[in-house]
């Protein structure tokens, strides 16, 4: 069965949540029991894995049953790609199986076995992806180098090491000193509940900032790098991340100081030409008008709550994937670390 670390309940608390079909994997996914890319399109996939598990089938009802289950899973987080990748993954093995003439017993066994190969390549991703990353970093002499990331791009997000955070684990492995600087993410916190905790369970030293200070610290403190995630990248290299990412490009550019987008090659959507063609998930107000069930906003304030927002490719160093480093013009490097 599929059980989920309840990442709304940390630090303070550490739940597991069984998903025993794949409705329950995707209220999982909406309500943010998992988030971050890599990990819902995990979920998706174990989710599809466990809705055969439960009610094998097979045939046209298999078909009819895997329809149903995708849909439900594909309309959960419109802006990450991975759950589309991993739907489209499943979808192609289970094809194969019913070509092969599968009996509902081998469908549901060979799509787990589809689940856990996705699982084992994001996780394998994540150190490639990581090395890669390491090597972009400025030498620095005689302190810690200095490392803005945004959200959470790390092992809860992915299926372990993470993506940003796969690049700040690779560093520190090396030896090199680092210091990472983590807003605090609003209105859902991730920077403050999931990045500052993880880096603390790693003792990698972290300093927790809010969003509106991003600008100050470039001017105070010095940056040498700011490495993201991402949700969807699309094919000229726009990259649809965490509301607030994009702000700290701008920033980024203006310092010059390099701007690292770390992703799966999952993540990148070829089929969108531009960040135009990215669907930006809208959440609830409440959100940001109120804080742990609290109201902190008058009643019929208006409010707009985008999830994430673009950053332009002109302000991206470089794409860190899995398959390579991707530097401009995206157009051409990203389709050449493309699969043929």
């Amino acid at each position: 069965m599929l059980r989920l670390l309840d990442q709304r309940l940390l630090p303070g608390r550490l739940v597991w949540r069984d998903c025993p079909d794949a409705a329950a994997a995707a209220a999982a996914i909406r309500s943010m029991v998992v988030r971050g890319a890599p990990a819902i399109g995990i979920t998706a996939a174990f989710g599809l894995a466990a809705e055969f598990a439960r009610a094998p089938a097979s045939g046209d009802a298999a078909v009819t049953c895997f329809e149903a289950a995708a849909g439900r899973l594909h309309d959960t987080r419109p802006t990450a790609a991975n759950v589309r990748y991993a739907v489209e993954r499943m979808r192609a093995r289970l094809d194969g199986l019913l070509d092969l003439g599968a009996s509902p017993a081998e469908v549901a066994s060979g799509l787990e076995a589809e689940a856990e190969a996705i699982f084992a390549e994001d996780l394998a991703a994540n150190h490639r992806i990581g090395a890669f990353g390491a090597g972009l970093l400025p030498r620095t002499a005689g302190r810690k180098a200095r490392i803005l990331t945004h959200c959470n791009a790390g092992a809860l997000a992915t299926a372990g090491y993470g993506t940003a955070l796969g690049v700040v684990r690779a560093v520190a492995e090396s030896g090199r000193e680092v210091e990472v600087f983590a807003p605090e993410t609003r209105p859902y916190l991730q920077g403050a509940r999931l990045t500052a905790w993880e880096l603390l369970e790693d003792r990698i030293p972290v300093t927790l900032i809010t969003d509106g200070m991003v600008g100050s610290l470039f001017a105070v403190r010095g940056l040498d790098l700011v490495v993201v995630g991402a949700d969807r990248i699309a094919a000229n290299g726009d990259a649809a991340n965490k509301i607030g990412t994009y702000q700290s490009a701008l920033i980024a550019k203006a310092w010059d100081v390099p701007f690292l987008v770390a992703a799966p090659f999952s993540t990148v959507d070829l089929r969108a030409p531009s960040g135009a063609a990215i669907p930006i998930e809208e959440r609830a107000p409440e959100e940001i008008t109120e804080f742990a069930g609290a109201p902190v906003a008058p009643d019929g304030v208006g409010v707009w709550n985008p999830a994430f927002d673009v950053t332009p490719a002109r302000l991206i160093t470089a794409i860190v994937t899995d398959r390579g480093v991707a530097r401009p013009p995206y157009e051409q490097t990203l389709r050449s670390l493309s699969p043929a």
